[in-house]
């Protein structure tokens, strides 16, 4: 179907491969070019001493639209976190469990010390709110930020910095709670529908599902884009790659200076710090929340909870997330030491380093601006195109769907030649 070349994709992340996938699915010749040594992006599993440990605490949300259409979940051997949360407040453990998913806890979320029996309600509401209708009406619904709908809904103080806060901002990376009310009430709605887990083998197994359903020798590693025209593609080496058209599928950052057709987004920075302990703290597989957001940690979690398969025979794997508000430096590793043991008792200052993985570039910032519409265009011009989360939700299901739809707008190219439509479709 190309006219001059091979379609090359930049980019071996999740949208890459979906954008791939679905070229190669329509018959198109398609070429990844990554400059890694493995395919994924931001979404990696790396392996030590026996444990799983994921570039950054990463999950799966299962109602994820495009993730249903796109993986096999059953051979990722899915393992679900508990719905809800511990939350630490006031020295004491807080349980704030979904009350339809786990009825048999519903009064101890009802009593629990964080929030009110109003509150309780007004989550009642805006989950069936945020359930209602298709996707693009809820995006369509008047926008703000995520902390202004929070209150417009009524809830209290006391739940928007106990819960919201340390929950919502954790999986939004901002515990001021400035991202759009979008984005909010979209991942609301997946928690409300699906499950949040792991897969078996790690979150690498999500990119490696897809890079299996490609030809052998479709992504080419090791090779690095220093420069796009059009037609041509130039590794950082000098060579040239003639392509047909170009799909950019690299994080925002660098699809800007790629392109030269997009600004730069704002990055919101995160720090993973993992420990191998002896034994869970916890027995069952929830995360847990700093609901007095003195930090450093704003969750942890213990993902050989969730999957036995994450932390090496007889041992657990702790996961702690610090925020880029808290900033990083040489002792952070002590810093969430004794906040553990604050909480979990003197065995966590004997918990061993594994690693801290500190992303730079973890999510684009989704304030209502960058989410003004949801779906941002995929054509940049005559024969190029974008795609990753920043195009979409900051999300896996984003980075997928906007890997599609950059997908089918170049298909559109090749079945009607000599007639692109508009750079802004």
């Amino acid at each position: 179907m190309s006219a001059a070349g091979d379609v090359v994709v930049v980019g071996a992340g999740l949208a890459g491969l979906a954008c791939a996938r679905r070229l190669h699915e329509a018959g198109a010749a398609v070429r990844v070019l990554e400059a890694s040594n493995e395919v994924g992006g931001r979404v990696r599993t790396d392996t030590l001493d026996g444990f799983r440990l994921d570039r950054g605490f990463q999950v799966l949300l299962t109602a994820y639209p495009e993730t249903r259409r796109t993986l096999d979940y059953g051979a990722l051997g899915l393992r679900a976190f508990r719905p809800g949360a511990l939350v630490r407040r006031a020295g004491r453990f807080h349980e704030m469990s979904d009350p339809w998913r786990r009825p048999s806890r519903a009064l101890a979320t009802l009593f629990s010390g964080v929030g009110t029996l109003g509150d309780r309600l007004r989550m009642a509401s805006f989950r069936s709110d945020t359930r209602r209708g298709s996707l693009d009406a809820l995006y369509g619904r008047p926008e703000t930020t995520s902390l202004e709908r929070l209150r417009e809904r009524g809830f209290s103080e006391d739940v928007i910095d106990g819960f919201f806060r340390p929950f919502f901002g954790g999986i939004l990376l901002d515990r001021s709670l400035s991202a759009s009310s979008r984005m909010l009430e979209f991942v609301f709605r997946m928690m409300a529908e699906g499950d949040v887990a792991l897969p078996a083998a790690g979150m690498s197994a999500i990119p490696q599902q897809l890079e299996s359903r490609l030809p052998a020798g479709t992504i080419r590693f090791g090779a690095r884009v220093a420069a796009i025209a059009e037609g041509r593609v130039t590794l950082d080496s000098g060579e040239a790659v003639v392509a047909s058209h170009v799909v950019v599928a690299t994080e925002g950052p660098e699809a800007a200076r790629l392109t030269g057709r997009l600004p730069a987004p704002r990055s919101r920075a995160v720090t993973c710090v993992y420990f191998a302990a002896e034994r869970a703290p916890i027995a069952e597989p929830i995360l847990v929340l700093d609901g007095d957001g003195e930090g450093p940690v704003n969750n942890v979690c213990f993902p050989s909870q969730v999957a036995p398969s994450y932390a090496a025979r007889g041992a657990t794997l702790v996961s702690a997330t610090v925020l880029d508000r808290r900033g990083t430096g040489t002792g952070t590793e002590d810093a969430v030491r004794d906040q553990m043991a604050s909480w979990f008792g003197p065995d966590a200052r004997r918990w061993r380093h594994l690693r801290t993985y500190h992303v730079t570039h973890a999510q684009p910032v989704q304030d209502p601006a960058a989410l003004d519409p949801v779906e941002r265009p995929v054509r940049l011009g005559d024969r190029l195109f974008v795609c990753g989360d920043h195009r979409d939700t900051a999300s896996i299901h984003g980075a997928l769907l906007s890997g599609r739809r950059a997908a089918e707008a170049l298909l559109a190219d090749l079945r009607s030649p000599g007639t692109p439509p508009p750079a802004d479709a």
